[in-house]
This record gives C-alpha cells, sequence and structure tokens, in this order.
C-alpha cells in the first residue's frame, strides 16, 4: 500500500479493492479513425429508422477476479405440447417502494473492466427509454434480468459489477460472458481493405432467450420506435419493479406465464397488432424448452420451429443470449444495404450480402459489426418511414 486512502465506490460507499488488470486486446480507434493494430471495440448497424447511435469507445475486456459456479448449461429439447396456467393481473407501481425496501443489500463482484461496458451491452437496450436498460451519466450501466433464480438488477461500472435481488448471484456468475470475456475471436481475419484498422468486435452474451425473444418479436417489420413503445407499454404495465436502488422507472420483465395471458385490449393500447401478440404467446408456451437449448444451432431449430418466427428473429435472439458471432440479420431492412455499400460502394440486397459475407463465415455477424464501426451507409434519399399508430385502427 502506499498509505493513500483508497477510493469509495460512489453508490456502495465502499472501498475499492485492487484488482489485477489483464488487457485481452488493445485499445480500439474511436469510430472515424484508424490504427495500425489489432483493438476490441463493439458497434451495432442501425437497423431501423430512429435507431439509437452507438456511443463511441473501446469495447469491454474483462478478467474475473473470483469465479462463482455457473449455472449448468441445458440440452435442446423438442418441443412438447403446453400446459394451463392461472390468469395473471398486470403488475401494480405502488409496489415499487415496498419491494426496494425488501431487497438485501448487494452482491458485488470485482472485474477490470478495460474500456466503456456500454459498449458490449449496447445491444441489449430497446430504445432511448427501455425499462430493463439505462446509463447514467458517469457511464454506470443500469440492467434488469429475470434469470433463473428470479428478478434481478445488475449494475455494471469498470471496476466490475453489483446486483440485487433473488438473481443476483447469477447476474453475477454470468456477468464475464455478459462482457464478452468468453468470445473465442480466434479465425478472424479481415478480408476487405476498407475494414483494417477497426479492430475485432466483441460479442457478450446474456444467456437468457425469451428476453432476447420478446422486443425481437416486436421489432418485427415496423420501425424501431414503434417497437419501442409497445415494449415501455408493455413493461410498465406488466413488469416487476426492479430491485435495490435502480433509477426510477426500472421494470423487470414478466414471466413467459405472464405474456401468453396479456389480453388482446392491451397488445392494442401497447400498438402491437395481433399477429406479433400471437407470436410472443405461442412462444411463451415453450419458453422452458427455448432456455434449456444447449448451444446457438439447437435454439436456431427450436426458434424457427414456432409459427411468426424466422431466419431474422432467430439471428437476433442468438447475437444476444448466446452471442453467435455467425448469426447474421437476414432480412433486415437496412443490414444488407449498408454492408453493401462499406464492401462495394453500392446497396446490396440480401443475397449479394451473404456473397460478400462469406470468407468471413463462422464470424459473419462479427463482420456486419466491424461494417458498423467504418460508419459507412447509403445516403438518405427520402424521408423516414413514419411511426405507425396501431390504437388508432
Amino acid at each position: 500500500m502506499d498509505g493513500r486512502s483508497p477510493a469509495k465506490d460512489p453508490v456502495s460507499g465502499e472501498a475499492i479493492l485492487p484488482v489485477e488488470r489483464v488487457t485481452l486486446g488493445t485499445e480500439v480507434a474511436r469510430s472515424g479513425a484508424r490504427t495500425d493494430g489489432a483493438a476490441s471495440s463493439l458497434v451495432r448497424p442501425a437497423r431501423s429508422a430512429g435507431t439509437r447511435a452507438p456511443d463511441e469507445g473501446a469495447s469491454s475486456l474483462v478478467r474475473p477476479v473470483r469465479s462463482p459456479g455457473a449455472p449448468a448449461d441445458g440440452a435442446a429439447v423438442s418441443l412438447g405440447r403446453p400446459t394451463q396456467a392461472g390468469l395473471v393481473r398486470p403488475a401494480q407501481a405502488g409496489r415499487s417502494a415496498g419491494a426496494r425496501a425488501a431487497s438485501a443489500g448487494p452482491m458485488e463482484r470485482r472485474l477490470e473492466v478495460m474500456g466503456d461496458p456500454g459498449m458490449i451491452l449496447g445491444p441489449h437496450q430497446h430504445g432511448g427509454h427501455d425499462p430493463t436498460w439505462q446509463r447514467a451519466a458517469d457511464g454506470t450501466i443500469w440492467r434488469t434480468c429475470r434469470t433463473p433464480d428470479g428478478p434481478g438488477t445488475l449494475r455494471v461500472t469498470r471496476r466490475g459489477g453489483q446486483a440485487w435481488g433473488p438473481g443476483a448471484a447469477w447476474l453475477l456468475a454470468s456477468l464475464p460472458a455478459l462482457l464478452g470475456a468468453d468470445d473465442d475471436v480466434s479465425g478472424f481475419e479481415v478480408h476487405h481493405e476498407v475494414l483494417r484498422g477497426y479492430g475485432v468486435p466483441r460479442i457478450g452474451r446474456s444467456g437468457r432467450v425469451f428476453e432476447a425473444l420478446v422486443p425481437a418479436v416486436l421489432e418485427q417489420k415496423v420501425v424501431g420506435r414503434e417497437a419501442w413503445r409497445a415494449w415501455r407499454y408493455l413493461l410498465r404495465m406488466y413488469g416487476t419493479p426492479a430491485p435495490g436502488p435502480a433509477p426510477d422507472g426500472m421494470r423487470v420483465m414478466p414471466e413467459p406465464e405472464v405474456w401468453r395471458q396479456i389480453p388482446a385490449w392491451h397488445w392494442h393500447r401497447a400498438g402491437a397488432e395481433a399477429v406479433r401478440a400471437r407470436t410472443i404467446a405461442t412462444a411463451a408456451w415453450h419458453a422452458d424448452k427455448l432456455e434449456a437449448a444447449a448451444d446457438s444451432a439447437s435454439l436456431d431449430r427450436l426458434l424457427r420451429a414456432l409459427p411468426g418466427i424466422g431466419v431474422w428473429t432467430s439471428a437476433e435472439v442468438r447475437q444476444r443470449c448466446m452471442g453467435d458471432p455467425d448469426a447474421v440479420s437476414v432480412g433486415d431492412f437496412h443490414l444488407a444495404k449498408i454492408v453493401g455499400w462499406a464492401l462495394t460502394g453500392r446497396k446490396a440486397d440480401d443475397a449479394e450480402m451473404m456473397r460478400l459475407l462469406e470468407p468471413y463465415r463462422g464470424h459473419r455477424h462479427r463482420a456486419c459489426l466491424l461494417v458498423g464501426l467504418t460508419g459507412l451507409r447509403p445516403p438518405a434519399r427520402g424521408p423516414r418511414q413514419s411511426v405507425r399508430d396501431y390504437r388508432s385502427f
């Protein structure tokens, strides 16, 4: 010790313990800059009008200080027959104070996060006012999750994470994977000169399938703002208050049993038509089987066996919950045009995009993230698509 007083955490007030610093890569150039060395970063190309631009900075490079037992991997199972469940009621906002007062002190895990954690956690945010994801002014990321052990709130900084609620231990055990520490970038090689000097994007995985599936279905064939409005409404109506000292308004997404019993009029008020509502309700019957998928390929087969879920939705889910570096969002309104423009100088369709990405097989989603980091995209030649108000139909 050098005799100086240790720094204190701004939320818990506890002394920050020294940790070993291990760098898994070199610092990445900011968006638009060029460097000679390899780096690690994360951005995500916009999918629809109104998509929030990713923050600039380095990706999260982490080393666990201690290793609590991680949850066991499940095995893939076939879709079976649903069972009946009792009716559920919307969550009441008045429970917030009581729920927070009943929560115990935080569990904590010290990590050295080399970079901005918001960069790699950004894909789990759905809109600027997502009730499950917030970024504080100091860069702290707050995220809620319904874990296998129950609801939990996670606070992530560059010094590690704190968690509250029944799911706190699970959240901290899975934190390194969420920040991309388990991401295998071996075998990734840049084949286009325009992509050189931007580093190697890292991909985290949440391990929660249904949490990624619901917003992905809501985002099918609509502009982002329309889907995010529905997500906010449903979470505020049926979500539960976030455990611990989470920012005001944060909610934990409800259990699958709740999603499959939301009445038609609440889907209508959220702005989601019957097709997307039915897709989510059907998937909720099979949520346990989806969560038990052993790997990305097994999950892809299970997801696409459900009505209303195709290649785009499956890829969006697997990117987040499995950290699949090869899951390309084929069918996205913008992605093929952006990839084609960056790599050839002209817009492309899905077939052309997949041909251009073939040299990156095994890491094609990672290559798309790298394309997004360049900032290259075709010029806009018309007004943005307007947001429909399905509630007025």
